[in-house]
């Protein structure tokens, strides 16, 4: 790839996401950690519309408030109006890089006051989440990766690779961070990173991160539509987005039992989340179909629910399904 076209092809593609994807937007968001991907969106961006880098200061390594400093004056320096740095308190709920996410998240939120926010995922992020998807068996939701549009967040650079990043990077002589968590083989995505796509693109002949991302868009796709035909029928049936207008908040066995499987267990995911559940796993959610699909008279499947101190659970009374929690 020539160097000198890397700043200029990325400042394409953000106008291009830009015009097409935020027309009404009059200044955005961008998610600074000072590495390669995001100082580089920061950098088109900044030429495209006004943009306020948002820097998210984890805490958890002893030069963090340096890194976060640097980043800031990196910003303002190829252009942002504006630069922020959000420290956050990390907790322990599912594991570090998990509970690192939620609250960069919560931050990010918090501090973009009603603008979008950019994120800089590239094409070998999508890659490598689908491989994670795949790996876990959680059904084509996980394969089919990250949205380019999923408000209030936006990934304009999710058809790029990480390659012209780097070289945008450098064509700028912007001096980057590399965060020492991208090469801890203690953590799957590293790994993936690393030693998995390196070796599926040598055994396969390359091009094997874009195939990925294709796979990713066309079952993004079609799950839409799956998700929309389950929409129309949880609200046919009264239930809309809170659950409430079915009969004790239940969902009719004998409605259930002729949809289409994929539809039907979207149907039952979304009565579940709509009663409180979060964090579904494929298998919980077959349990439950398993009540109108194969009823033998079984127990009620435990789900995890949001409230505290209860346990939820998802059952069957003659021809209703029910949701209900109990103490723990």
């Amino acid at each position: 790839m020539d160097r000198s076209s890397a700043v200029a092809e990325l400042r394409a593609v953000v106008a291009r996401f830009g015009r097409d994807d935020a027309p009404g937007v009059g200044h955005w968001c961008v998610a600074l950690s000072g590495g390669p991907d995001s100082l580089a969106l920061a950098a088109a961006a900044a030429t495209v519309r006004p943009s306020i880098a948002l820097i998210v200061d984890h805490c958890l390594q002893p030069d963090s408030s340096s890194v976060a400093a640097m980043a800031r004056d990196q910003a303002i320096s190829v252009g942002c109006v504006g630069a922020e740095i959000l420290s956050v308190d990390v907790g322990a709920t599912g594991g570090p890089e998990a509970a690192a996410r939620v609250a960069r998240y919560r931050a990010l939120d918090r501090a973009r006051a009603g603008a979008p926010v950019l994120l800089a995922h590239t094409l070998d992020d999508q890659a490598e989440t689908v491989l994670l998807g795949l790996g876990r068996g959680s059904g084509p939701r996980s394969i089919a990766g990250m949205r380019t549009c999923d408000p209030p967040w936006y990934r304009p650079l999710l058809g790029v690779r990480r390659e012209l990043t780097h070289l945008a990077c450098a064509e700028l002589g912007l001096t980057t961070w590399q965060d020492p968590h991208n090469a801890d083989r203690r953590f799957t995505r590293v790994r993936l990173r690393t030693e998995v796509l390196p070796l599926l693109e040598e055994v396969l002949g390359g091009g094997v991160a874009e195939a990925l991302a294709r796979t990713a868009t066309a079952l993004r796709e079609d799950t839409d539509m799956l998700d929309e035909m389950a929409a129309n029928v949880l609200a046919g049936l009264g239930a809309g987005s809170s659950g409430g207008g079915l009969p004790g908040g239940g969902l009719p066995s004998a409605t259930l039992a002729p949809l289409p499987e994929a539809v039907r267990r979207r149907v039952i995911r979304g009565w579940l989340l709509a009663g409180g559940a979060v964090g579904l796993t494929d298998k919980q959610i077959r349990a439950v179909d398993a009540l109108v699909t194969a009823w033998r008279g079984q127990g009620a499947v435990a789900v995890p629910g949001a409230q505290p101190q209860t346990r939820l659970f998802a059952g069957r009374r003659k021809e209703m399904l029910i949701l209900y929690r109990e103490p723990v």
